[in-house]
């Protein structure tokens, strides 16, 4: 059986230039059709798509009128007969459409339970996985930077501390240096400081300082030595009361920290425990495509990928290896890393974490994230659902667990009685999960739908699943599969919390 080919002009990838998709087959062995034919040659036409400036050009094909006037470049595939003249003819625009195609083909096999197209011979776990030759550089020569910091070591007994903290869109990280003279041991250690807060979204022109309390210190991964980062939370301006003293300060709206510290500080009694699973997305800085996929296409189905080892499987493995590195040097409590369901998609865990730390460690993992794509000079994505269609989405499962869930015999039934107040507030946990969340949770690709909560022992289609051993046990934790990838550490655990302990 042979594979049809058109050109789709409505659904593209960035950068794209024709994507293929099914057709119907001809009796004819026609020029669209593409693979081996019983009754003849198999042909592939392209038809190339003029460059435009245009966003919008991108993403719309030819008009009849505007592709007719484009001379049509055909390669012809025939192991039995190949001529000179229809190699020369060979472009990389028939290259990757022909990867398009046979991706689009062995999605269709794979659908139809068919495990071997015909046709196609395979070493046994390629699954007609391609690996990629995209290359990317970063923007500067970093062996200039890395000649510095290695050999210029010392800092006059002075240390560089990097105040982080998150910005205005409350998925946005940012930071700033200053010199301290001595190191300190503790966040209390540390100097207040502030910062152009109507540059960040976080405050007006007119009154644009925003304060930084210091509250969690880490050692700095990048600069090495006795450097460090700290991690911050933002107030407003301190006010002077009557008296001459000052007020308290006030935490700004995008300041989640502050009532998450609260609601912790009134259940630490209760212990409570978490870590999350962090997925991500790495994508190409430059076409906003995922890493390693074919330039406007798709690579072959979901499946070879998830803790894969490989080229063409294990994309950007570099970045996680690199982030689980630096992670474990500054002290973030990170516990483990793996290939994802999606091709290019990685995860790393943070945990266990008790109470307000959970965020500060999920925080700042996330910076040395960014950073470390930052000098791969790639993008990394914490949407929930950054590729629509047959694709996995990202999540940011929440394990969970409490002093009176850890302890046998009760602990089995303590979890019931918090399975069942998260089924009373489902919609206001929903309601602050992830931005966008609703792409994600759809009932399919191992997620509940976001309309109904549910839970199960070892179901990853439930909103709570709980370990296969804990009714064994009789004790253990439960993971929250609802947060998105994107989640705001201090909003999700405060709400467990706040939902299982106080309310």
């Amino acid at each position: 059986m042979g594979c049809s080919a058109s050109v789709d002009a409505k659904v593209r990838a960035p950068g794209s230039e024709a994507i293929c998709k099914p057709a119907k087959q001809s009796n004819e062995g026609s020029a669209h059709s593409v693979g081996s034919s019983r009754s003849g040659d198999a042909v592939v036409i392209i038809t190339p798509i003029a460059q435009s400036n245009s966003p919008r050009s991108s993403a719309v094909g030819l008009s009849r009128e505007a592709s007719s006037k484009v001379p049509a470049a055909s390669v012809k595939i025939n192991n039995r007969r190949q001529s000179a003249d229809r190699q020369a003819a060979a472009s990389s625009h028939t290259h990757n459409s022909l990867l398009c195609c046979l991706s689009t083909r062995l999605s269709n096999y794979y659908q139809s339970g068919i495990s071997s197209p015909e046709g196609l011979t395979m070493a046994a776990g390629s699954v007609g996985v391609f690996a990629t030759d995209e290359k990317i550089g970063s923007l500067l020569d970093q062996s200039i930077t890395r000649h510095f910091l290695s050999t210029v070591t010392d800092q006059q007994g002075k240390i560089c501390a990097e105040y982080v903290w998150i910005g205005g869109s409350m998925h946005d990280v940012r930071s700033k240096s200053r010199t301290l003279s001595t190191i300190p041991t503790k966040p209390e250690d540390l100097p207040h400081w502030n910062y152009d807060g109507s540059s960040t979204g976080q405050a007006p022109g007119h009154d644009s300082e925003v304060y930084l309390i210091p509250r969690s210190i880490f050692k700095d991964p990048f600069r090495g030595g006795d450097n460090i980062l700290v991690m911050c939370d933002c107030y407003e301006p301190p006010k002077v009361n009557p008296d001459g003293t000052l007020a308290a300060p006030k935490p700004i709206p995008t300041n989640t920290r502050f009532a998450c510290a609260e609601v912790m500080e009134k259940a630490k009694k209760e212990e409570p425990w978490f870590g999350i699973e962090q997925e991500y997305t790495l994508l190409n800085a430059i076409t906003k495509w995922p890493l390693g996929w074919p330039k406007g296409g798709y690579p072959a189905p979901q499946g070879p990928y998830y803790c894969s080892a490989g080229a063409g499987v294990a994309i950007g493995r570099d970045v996680a290896e690199v982030h689980y590195r630096l992670c474990l040097a500054a002290g973030v409590n990170i516990s483990g890393v793996n290939a994802e369901v999606l091709p290019s998609q990685w995860e790393y865990q943070v945990g266990p974490c008790e109470g307000i730390t959970m965020g500060d460690h999920m925080w700042m993992s996330r910076y040395i994230m960014y950073r470390v794509c930052e000098m791969f000079n790639v993008e990394v994505s914490f949407d929930p659902k950054p590729i629509p269609g047959d694709w996995n989405g990202s999540g940011g499962h929440t394990n969970y667990s409490t002093k009176a869930t850890r302890t046998a015999p009760d602990g089995w039934k303590v979890i019931q009685e918090h399975c069942a107040k998260l089924e009373a507030r489902h919609a206001v946990h929903i309601a602050a999960y992830g931005e966008g969340n609703e792409r994600r949770l759809t009932g399919k690709h191992e997620t509940s739908s976001m309309s109904d909560f549910s839970w199960g022992v070892a179901n990853r289609g439930c909103s709570i699943r709980v370990g296969r051993m804990v009714p064994v046990e009789k004790s253990g934790y439960y993971e929250d599969r609802r947060p998105a990838s994107n989640l705001d550490a201090y909003v999700v655990t405060r709400l467990i919390v706040e939902t299982t302990i106080l309310l």
